[in-house]
């Protein structure tokens, strides 16, 4: 059971990722260390040549990873990127684009995903992304009082 709902990411994406907002992305689906993001289509996303841009594809894993963190330890907004690293496979067609991000190892202080992006329509990847987010010391209800 993921420990962050849709609905609750989209109202993070809304009101603390106004970048995404600005962009469209949503989440369209959301598991226990797992998350799926799109990021619809706009013209203005291309680079020359028709492709859609490695600028644009990088935002939506790091959010995508953000997603699969936080379905893991909640809405614990100060989880922070520490890592990102991506090859670009393929030049991303004029389509949306979907991010699907799993974790890979979730420490105490460290989570440790990948993440697959996608243009709709087509399984073959356009980018692959890994990456690790810092996320605050996590405590027991008695270590809070």
């Amino acid at each position: 059971m993921p420990k962050i709902s849709i609905e609750d990411f989209d109202r993070i994406i809304r009101e603390d990722l106004t970048w995404a907002h600005e962009t469209g992305m949503r989440t369209d689906a959301i598991g226990n260390g797992r998350a799926v993001l799109r990021l619809p289509f706009r013209a203005s996303m291309l680079r020359p040549g028709g492709v859609v841009s490695g600028p644009m594809i990088m935002m939506l894993a790091d959010a995508c990873m953000y997603a699969v963190v936080l379905s893991a330890i909640g809405a614990v907004k100060l989880a922070v990127t520490t890592s990102f690293s991506v090859n670009f496979l393929y030049g991303a067609k004029p389509a949306d684009l979907l991010a699907e991000g799993e974790i890979l190892r979730l420490g105490s202080r460290l989570v440790v995903m990948q993440v697959r992006v996608h243009s709709e329509g087509s399984d073959e990847p356009v980018a692959h992304a890994t990456g690790t987010y810092s996320i605050p010391p996590r405590r027991t209800p008695q270590e809070l009082n």
